[in-house]
């Protein structure tokens, strides 16, 4: 949402534009009215969306065209005023004012415009229906308002629908001429709808209903009030209700409703409680926190985020097998804008008979994850709905960042539980199914596996003194010329070689050497 708001009142001249500002500061129609008020800004405090509003008056005798332009390109909304007894002014809203603006605009980002009708004082008969015909043929109008500087008529209102059309625009969510709601509007309310659906069974139930009305809105709806809102649906469209709770054509229903009642503020509301921009994508401050890691510190999964993601398993586990078949898994992750598992990942985890990832693989590859690349972790949480369904500030608390491995060193004990070994070994040693061994696979499981879809890491579960630890492997390329300082950082370190091939036991005596000059120089740095 915009931190401030800049509305530009244009008009032709004597139609009462300043008249507006100065009637809504002092609360009193001015005596006198010059040509042009200086720019008014209004505190956030005294706004009924908490935002700083600037009011940008415009006077063609006090400015030139040039100024015209730049304040144009500045405006958030701009209200082209009229005076309703003055059939002239209404006319140049469509012969010149709509134009001029559209010349000075991105077609794409369009700026909301407002028609204020002011005046009302001076007639009995109203001007909106010539004014509906305007709004129905210029999409980019928000609304249409009649007020009166002189009796002090909507001028409040006035300003909070300029306002609102910045911070609640109808234009991302709403296509006027199909109307129907945009299809990213759609996608967005479509993954709010599954994260909402806890137990997966396409319908949002009371329960799941007053959590997501928590969630959004601080309360929980009455009762009476949740059937209600399931009698407006019913009413409307056959399908939007099933076994007394509301579906995803009825939630999407519902939202139609609000924005055509001109209650977008509403679906604004819940887009943004989940995360979501005025593009409607997902804001990089949701996806990705601040987390701080110093050095030497790993990062992994808390308590609280296993029973998310075993949340998430037994969501998805519709057959109740203990492992997600690949329909499944393509519904785990129906709510990310993208696969982020690929076919390797079946090749890192352990899986059943079928080769169907088991909830210890499940939490294996979320622990590998958070491990190598604690950002994309957050940005899956992110996707998962992490923060809005464990109500945490935001995915940053599902991540414990170790204290420094130094420190595990120097006081020979340790509270993390996840270990990193890399896998050394001369070509054919026998490395790749050294890893998925430790997975579960036997040499005959290995042969099925198509060489695009091999992992370079394996990692599972271990009881070390009756404590459940995860043990990382990597394989580490067997050229030595190509081996970094990186491939060198890890707890531990596995030698592999083929007793029946000497030269691989002397790739392992190499590897030795480098590695403990490694380590005796990383000793002394310390």
């Amino acid at each position: 949402m915009k931190k401030d708001v800049r509305i530009l009142l244009l008009g032709e001249p004597k139609v009462g534009k300043t008249s507006l500002i100065m009637s809504l500061v002092s609360e009193e129609f001015p005596d006198v009215v010059p040509y042009k008020v200086e720019e008014i800004t209004i505190p956030a405090d005294v706004t009924p969306e908490r935002v700083p509003t600037h009011i940008v008056d415009y006077s063609e005798a006090e400015q030139t065209d040039e100024q015209l332009y730049q304040e144009i390109s500045k405006a958030n909304v701009i209200c082209i005023v009229y005076a309703v007894n003055n059939r002239k002014s209404l006319e140049k809203v469509t012969s010149h004012w709509i134009p001029l603006i559209n010349e000075r605009t991105d077609k794409d980002s369009r700026v909301p415009l407002i028609l204020v009708g002011n005046k009302s004082d001076l007639v009995e008969q109203s001007s909106m229906e010539t004014v509906l015909h305007i709004m129905n043929k210029y999409t980019e109008i928000e609304t249409c308002v009649e007020c009166s500087a002189k009796n002090l008529k909507n001028i409040s209102e006035l300003f909070y629908y300029a306002q609102k059309a910045v911070l609640h625009p109808t234009g991302p969510l709403y296509c006027p001429e199909r109307k129907q709601m945009k299809p990213a509007c759609v996608r967005a309310l479509t993954r709010i709808f599954k994260i909402s659906d806890l137990d997966n069974n396409g319908i949002l139930n009371d329960t799941e209903l007053n959590f997501f009305q928590k969630v959004c809105f601080s309360s929980p709806l009455a009762p009476q009030a949740l059937e209600d809102v399931k009698k407006v649906v019913k009413k409307n469209m056959s399908d939007g209700v099933c076994e007394d709770g509301l579906t995803l054509q009825g939630f999407l229903f519902l939202h139609t409703l609000f924005i055509q009642r001109g209650r977008h503020e509403t679906t604004w509301a819940v887009l943004r409680h989940f995360g979501y921009d005025d593009d409607l994508e997902l804001h990089q401050d949701y996806l990705f926190p601040l987390l701080r890691i110093p050095a030497d510190c790993s990062t992994e999964l808390n308590h609280n985020a296993s029973l998310f993601l075993q949340s998430v398993f037994d969501k998805h586990d519709k057959d109740r097998d203990g492992a997600l078949n690949p329909s499944e898994l393509k519904d785990v992750f129906d709510v990310f804008p993208y696969m982020p598992w690929g076919p390797d990942v079946n090749n890192t985890v352990c899986t059943n008979d079928h080769g169907w990832i088991t909830y210890q693989g499940f939490i294996s590859q979320w622990t590998l994850t958070t491990y190598l690349d604690v950002q994309r972790c957050l940005e899956y949480l992110g996707y998962l709905g992490y923060s809005i369904i464990a109500e945490q500030d935001s995915q940053a608390a599902a991540i414990t960042v170790t204290r420094s491995k130094w420190v595990d060193l120097q006081q020979k004990q340790t509270q993390r539980c996840v270990f990193h070994c890399n896998v050394f070994g001369s070509s054919g040693s026998g490395k790749s199914s050294f890893l998925q061994a430790f997975i579960g696979r036997n040499l005959n499981c290995q042969k099925t596996i198509r060489d695009e879809h091999k992992s370079h890491y394996a990692i599972n579960m271990v009881h070390v003194y009756g404590q459940e630890k995860y043990l990382l492997l990597r394989e580490i390329c067997s050229d030595l010329e190509f081996v970094s300082e990186s491939d060198l950082c890890c707890d531990v370190v596995c030698l592999i070689y083929d007793i029946s091939d000497p030269n691989s036991f002397n790739y392992c005596v190499q590897v030795f050497k480098v590695f403990s000059h490694t380590w005796i120089n990383g000793l002394a740095d310390k």
